[in-house]
């Protein structure tokens, strides 16, 4: 079954949509060459499809499971229905804002003209649905399936079908990606004798969404609200500032690189999103938009810095088994009492006895252990001190059963998961451990924070990583009475909602502001307009505490949408409910960029030029978000980027730039870089 979204007005340079009546479906119509294919099965999907059709103006075809979604099944609407609904919104939004005037970057709709989406439904990847969707034909293909093993069979069945086709595949093992990933590269080398290593690159991506989401879910739960990028081994932080007070004057950074919304307490204001108006946040603006923003927060680049090599999470406690942690402190405490005795009674002995320290000590240690004869021809304080070291004895054999069978406990329950300690505070409540909330574990723990888990089935991912990791755990409902309560909330810093269920999530972040109005929140919802409504009302009843809401798709999305069209994301940071991306671009084939100063090529509110790859084209690193090999002694090697750029450099075309830009500026460098090619 296919169907269509209308198509949008006919664009300059693209070819028209054909004759045919817009929104009929036509089985028998093969799929016109060079367009994408998303393949998947949950709300990245839909979200990706929507990202190519209606930000970066490409033609569509969406491969659907019929039948309703696995991860909502209290949805009425099947997979093909969620979807059409959604490119419905889409388009109905981009309609609005073309006739209000507020088309995309530089004058142009990139969305013009685009053929509709057309959507299948198949329940797997096979060689023939691959061929009805045009996969012989087609320039990229997404698989997004939530299963490993089915993206991996359809990766392998596309690269047969079509060696030059561009992969982007989710996977959330990230070894079995990377050797995946150079499979699939050696593949298409075959294919294709001298291909260009920058094209062999870029033929196959193998990205996880749950690696791409968890940094700026983590951030959520810090003060100061930091996203970290990386980039050649350099750390980019952005930190979100509060609006300065009356007389304050707040450290610019080294640039802004975003206003927030105007109405940030206001229930009726903005909510963040993309369309939220004038007053929504501003991504990239001006010294004169900065300079006239007064009341409004920001966010800035703050600090680069030099990464370090990667180390492993830690786990809470420590490393192996102290004695704190084998037995109690009642033991310990009764242990050193017992100690204290047995010296007091070697220093009695000796003081009163005339004896020697070696002797004393030996004759009190057989009595201790009731292996010395009774001292019938010892002097009368030599046998109070035996009667004494008896008594003593006797209370040494509990203590040892005491310590035996606390011992066996602990090693009992050294695989077990742990309870969260009595004392504990200022930590992150996680509720759920699938895919995103283990990958936003691991984080919190790299970054040295106290975490308590809840998770509601014993045999879910994550719990072996919790396990092994010694983070306290509490297996239970979080919608039951006394979950949170074992998890500490009353204590707790913040709490991450993360589990797959919207009303879950909404249930536990309410029930949590009851017991703590000033708890910050972070719940991952799917449903924009849903969020928006939670956004507002949790934002108004509790205007002292920090609420986001973060959908995984859509901060995912940007990024898979950007290896679909051959190029690199070093990352994404949310913007309240906007996304703003940091891509690495050659200068060659942009007009936008090539010959122009760097303060002539920042365009407001699309893209900016924050470093230069000063690195010679022979050597440089095909990757700059992998972090370089650190030397086994000495410093690391020195980055080849140039963050203080001079406003007066004008971009050469051998450069190789890292920009910040929105979804829509980074689409239109792409989209126009397609438009010069043939004139090259």
């Amino acid at each position: 079954m296919l169907g269509f979204v209308p198509p949008l007005p006919q664009q300059p340079g693209r070819p028209p949509a054909g004759r045919p009546q817009p929104g009929r479906p036509q089985p028998g119509r093969p799929a016109s060459a060079g367009h994408m294919i998303v393949c998947g099965d949950d709300a990245l999907a839909r979200r990706l499809a929507v990202e190519l059709r209606f930000v970066y103006g490409e033609r569509v075809t969406l491969l659907l499971p019929p039948g309703r979604d696995a991860n909502s099944p209290e949805t009425p609407l099947t997979q093909r229905g969620r979807a059409a609904a959604l490119f419905g919104r889409m388009s109905a939004a981009m309609n609005r804002t073309a006739a209000n005037g507020n088309g995309s970057t530089g004058g142009s709709d990139t969305n013009a003209g685009v053929e509709a989406v057309r959507i299948m439904e198949a329940p797997e990847p096979s060689d023939d649905v691959l061929e009805e969707a045009g996969v012989d034909r087609a320039a990229a293909l997404a698989l997004v399936y939530d299963d490993d093993e089915r993206n991996i069979r359809a990766a392998l069945t596309a690269r047969r079908l079509n060696p030059r086709l561009r992969l982007v595949i989710r996977l959330y093992n990230r070894k079995l990606g990377q050797h995946l990933e150079e499979l699939l590269d050696q593949a298409a080398a075959v294919a294709m004798p001298g291909i260009d290593p920058a094209l062999l690159d870029a033929s196959t991506t193998v990205l996880s969404d749950a690696d791409t989401a968890a940094p700026a879910l983590a951030a959520t739960a810090l003060t100061g609200s930091s996203k970290v990028i990386q980039a050649e081994g350099l750390l980019l932080r952005a930190a979100e500032r509060p609006p300065p007070r009356p007389g304050e004057t707040l450290d610019p950074g080294l640039c802004t690189l975003a206003l927030l919304s105007s109405t940030t307490n206001d229930p009726a204001g903005a909510e963040g999103s993309e369309t939220s108006g004038d007053e929504a946040p501003q991504l990239l603006p001006d010294e004169q938009s900065v300079a006239a923003a007064e009341g409004r927060g920001t966010v800035v680049l703050e600090a680069i810095s030099q990464a370090g090599p990667d180390r492993p999470a830690t786990r809470m406690g420590g490393r192996g088994a102290p004695l704190a942690k084998i037995f109690s402190r009642r033991l310990r405490w009764s242990a050193l009492g017992f100690v204290l005795a047995a010296v007091a009674l070697v220093v009695v002995s000796v003081l009163t006895t005339e004896d020697s320290l070696p002797h004393s000590a030996y004759l009190i240690l057989l009595d201790l252990l009731s292996m010395n004869d009774p001292s019938e021809d010892g002097t009368t304080a030599r046998k109070i001190i035996q009667i004494f070291s008896g008594v003593a004895g006797i209370l040494l054999l509990p203590l040892l059963i005491a310590a035996v069978l606390e011992a066996f406990g602990t090693l009992r329950t050294a695989s077990s998961l742990r309870r969260p300690p009595r004392g504990l505070s200022g930590h992150v409540v996680l509720l759920g451990l699938g895919k995103i909330g283990t990958r936003v574990l691991v984080r919190l723990r790299e970054l040295d924070m106290p975490v308590v888990v809840v998770e509601e089935d014993p045999e879910a991912r994550g719990i072996p990583l919790a396990r092994s990791m010694h983070v306290p755990t509490v297996i239970g409902d979080v919608t039951q009475e006394g979950v949170l309560e074992a998890a500490k909330i009353r204590r707790a810093h913040a709490l991450l909602a993360l589990t797959s269920i919207d009303t879950t999530n909404l249930e536990a972040t309410l029930y949590a502001r009851s017991v703590k109005p000033d708890l910050r929140v972070a719940l991952r919802l799917y449903d924009d307009e849903f969020a928006t409504a939670v956004y507002r009302t949790l934002r108004t009843a509790h205007p002292q505490a920090l609420t986001r809401s973060r959908s995984v798709s859509h901060l995912a999305a940007p990024s898979f949408a950007v290896a679909m069209m051959g190029r690199q994301i070093l990352g994404a940071v949310p913007v309240e409910r906007k996304v703003m991306l940091f891509a690495a671009l050659e200068v060659a084939g942009h007009p936008q960029l090539e010959g122009r100063t760097v303060e002539q090529a920042f365009q407001a509110s699309s893209w900016r030029v924050l470093a230069i790859d000063a690195t010679p084209p022979a050597d440089r690193n095909p990757d700059l978000a992998a972090v370089p090999p650190y030397p086994p002694q000495g410093p690391p090697t020195p980055s080849g980027l140039v963050w203080d750029l001079h406003p007066g450099y004008v971009l050469r075309a051998q450069d190789r730039v890292v920009i910040a830009a929105t979804r829509r500026g980074l689409a239109e460098l792409l989209r126009r870089q397609r438009t010069v090619a043939p004139q090259q």
